[in-house]
């Protein structure tokens, strides 16, 4: 099992819908997709910013904000299977579907390592992939992806969350970021093909990892992973460790 999280910021790209139809199509019965909050993550944000009210809630609120993603990406693309716990995804898998997070079972009635800010939906991806002992987590940016920095960097950066890095130290799947526009890539590697090679350009391998992942705002344009950590899409390994939340990185 495949676990891909769709940042948020994707929500408003034209590649949204390429995505959505190569993840249907090639990760039917492999891949479960999580959903970024999206606009709807940053109206809470701004809501608890104006009313001052508790993380607890503002955590409940940004679960309903991806689960409102979820039920956005389902009507652009309806052969993707809306399972909001463990046994309807592996169901949604068995049945040759790719199935779409809808994550209900994180809101909370009580403040737990969950109901802060220092954790995102990339966060939750981790989580998720962790339990269910997915064999590979590929994280989708908007922004472009510098390899050259760490996963702690990462967070320091407001790419990922602040407690990713620490969570992903124990994993037995390899963790992947890749750019908005490199659908292609993990097509081919989800196909089991080798990774193309852009005209003119290194091969662009497609993991990321506790020494080797990043990202920058901006341009996308394809990068070259760096550092002997850094595995490709093929080839390479990470770790991952528990929960998950969220807060707001460049999706």
């Amino acid at each position: 099992m495949w676990i891909v999280k769709l940042g948020g910021s994707l929500a408003m790209e034209t590649q949204l819908v390429s995505w959505l139809q190569m993840l249907a199509t090639h990760g039917a019965g492999r891949v479960a997709v999580v959903p970024g909050g999206a606009t709807f993550a940053n109206a809470v944000r701004g809501a608890q910013a104006h009313w001052c009210f508790d993380d607890l809630a503002a955590h409940n609120m940004a679960v309903l904000a991806m689960a409102q993603t979820a039920l956005m990406l389902h009507a652009l693309e309806p052969r993707l299977v809306i399972a909001s716990s463990d046994a309807q995804i592996r169901q949604a898998l068995h049945a040759g579907r790719t199935a779409l997070w809808m994550p209900l079972d994180m809101l909370r009635d009580a403040p737990d390592t969950l109901t802060t800010w220092e954790v995102t939906s990339d966060s939750l991806a981790l989580w998720l992939a962790q339990r269910l002992h997915a064999e590979r987590l590929v994280v989708v940016k908007s922004c472009r992806i510098d390899t050259r920095l760490t996963l702690a960097q990462q967070g320091a950066a407001g790419v990922l969350d602040a407690r990713f890095a620490e969570w992903s130290q124990g994993a037995a799947f390899p963790i992947d970021l890749v750019q908005r526009d490199e659908v292609g890539r993990v097509r081919d590697a989800l196909l089991g093909l080798a990774v193309p090679v852009t005209a003119g350009a290194a091969p662009m391998p497609m993991a990321a990892t506790a020494e080797s992942a990043a990202a920058h705002a901006s341009d996308v344009e394809p990068v070259k992973a760096k550092t002997g950590a850094a595995s490709s899409i093929a080839h390479g390994r990470r770790r991952a460790g528990p929960s998950g939340r969220l807060r707001t990185p460049r999706s």
